[in-house]
C-alpha cells in the first residue's frame, strides 16, 4: 500500500498533481480544495495517498492530512459514494466542515458538493453519524503537515514553503471538548452536534469555554 507520496510537483490540474519521485511521476487524484492549496510547479510537495485496485485500474487519490484521508476512508463506505463523489464532498466542505454537517445532522449542506443528491446525502448523514465523533474527536492527532521530510530528488528542488502547523487551535478545542463530553457519559453523536453547535458561539475561544458552551446545550430544557 502506498501511504504517502513525497517529492517534486510536475505537473498540476484542478482535479489531479503529478509529483516526480527520483524520476518517477505518479499522478494523484486530488479534489479541488487540495489542488488549489498545492504549491506551484518545480515546488516540494508530499501527500497522504489512498490506493485504488482493480482489476485493470490503479488510481491513488492524495490528501493533505491523515484526517482527510480518514474522512475519505469513511465516505467511500457508504454505498453510492465512490472516490470521485467523495472528493467533491471534502473539495466542498474540508475535513472539518465535513464532519461539522454530519454532527448535526445537515446534510444539505452535504448535497452542495457537485453530483451529490439529497437521497444520497441523507444516506451519508444517517450512515456515519455514529462513526463521525471518533473522526472528531481525533482530529488533533490525525491533522499533521505533509510539506516537511520530503524525499530528496536526483535533481535539486525549490526549497519547500514554510510548514504549516500541525493543527489548527480550534481543530484541538474540538477534539479536546467532544473527549471531555464523552468522558462524562455523553454519547459520542450527542457530543459531536453540540461541540459542533457551540463552536458557533464567538465566545467559544478555548477549550473550556466551548465545554460549558456545549454542556448548556446539552442540559435538560424545562
Amino acid at each position: 500500500m502506498i501511504g504517502r507520496i513525497a517529492g517534486t510537483i510536475i505537473h498540476r490540474a484542478m482535479d489531479h498533481v503529478m509529483i516526480d519521485v527520483r524520476g518517477v511521476g505518479y499522478i494523484i487524484h486530488v479534489s479541488t480544495r487540495t489542488a488549489q492549496s498545492l504549491p506551484p510547479v518545480g515546488e516540494a510537495c508530499a501527500l497522504y495517498t489512498d490506493l485504488l485496485v482493480r482489476e485493470d485500474l490503479l488510481q491513488l487519490f492524495g490528501f493533505p492530512s491523515l484526517l482527510e484521508k480518514e474522512w475519505h476512508k469513511l465516505l467511500t463506505s457508504v454505498q453510492g459514494i465512490g472516490a470521485k463523489a467523495s472528493l467533491a464532498i471534502l473539495g466542498t466542505l474540508g475535513a472539518e466542515g465535513l464532519g461539522r454537517a454530519i454532527a448535526l445532522g445537515d446534510w444539505a449542506a452535504v448535497k452542495t458538493a457537485p453530483g451529490v443528491g439529497p437521497k444520497l446525502a441523507q444516506r451519508v448523514v444517517l450512515e456515519l453519524k455514529e462513526k463521525a465523533p471518533g473522526v472528531m474527536s481525533m482530529s488533533a492527532d490525525l491533522t499533521v503537515d505533509t510539506t516537511s521530510e520530503v524525499i530528496e530528488t536526483d535533481a535539486p528542488a525549490k526549497p519547500a514553503r514554510k510548514p504549516a502547523p500541525a493543527a489548527t487551535p480550534r481543530t484541538n478545542f474540538t477534539a479536546e471538548a467532544i473527549s471531555a463530553l464523552t468522558n462524562l457519559g455523553y454519547g459520542p453523536s450527542d457530543a459531536a452536534a453540540a461541540v459542533a453547535q457551540a463552536s458557533d458561539d464567538p465566545e467559544a475561544v478555548d477549550t473550556a469555554k466551548l465545554i460549558r458552551t456545549a454542556l448548556r446545550l446539552l442540559a435538560p430544557k424545562d
